[in-house]
């Protein structure tokens, strides 16, 4: 029986329309689309994992999701301009926690389903 290895190589997110959702995380989030092989389902890439958009078909509550959270080099001015391409506010970054070597700071905007999207820096 082989191990996991940690890696998280895919996320599925329930969505109600794929192609507003697929126009929220390619045009104002920025992530490389990859392939749609029908109306309800796209993939796109989220760093080295990758990112399943999908209506319900039997599984999945649309605007129930867990938060993903996207690492940002410069988080004020990431929400600023996913703010401005059109997603919706929902609390803007500020400082989350002071670790001994960084502080977090973390922002969240929604998508079209009212999923939340978390922005995340670790400040040094």
């Amino acid at each position: 029986m082989s191990e996991l290895s940690g890696r998280i190589g895919q996320i599925a997110l329930t969505v109600s329309d794929v192609d507003t959702a697929l126009s929220f995380y390619r045009d104002i989030l920025g992530l490389p689309f990859l392939f749609q092989p029908s109306p309800q389902l796209a993939f796109l890439q989220a760093g080295s994992t990758r990112l399943m958009l999908s209506t319900p078909q039997g599984a999945g509550v649309v605007g129930a999701n867990s938060v993903l959270y996207f690492s940002v080099a410069d988080i004020s001015a990431t929400y600023e301009a996913i703010v401005a391409k059109g997603a919706t506010p929902e609390r803007a970054p500020q400082l989350a926690a002071k670790m001994p070597d960084h502080e977090l700071w973390l922002g969240f905007v929604r998508d079209p389903d009212a999923n939340l999207v978390g922005l995340m820096e670790e400040k040094r």
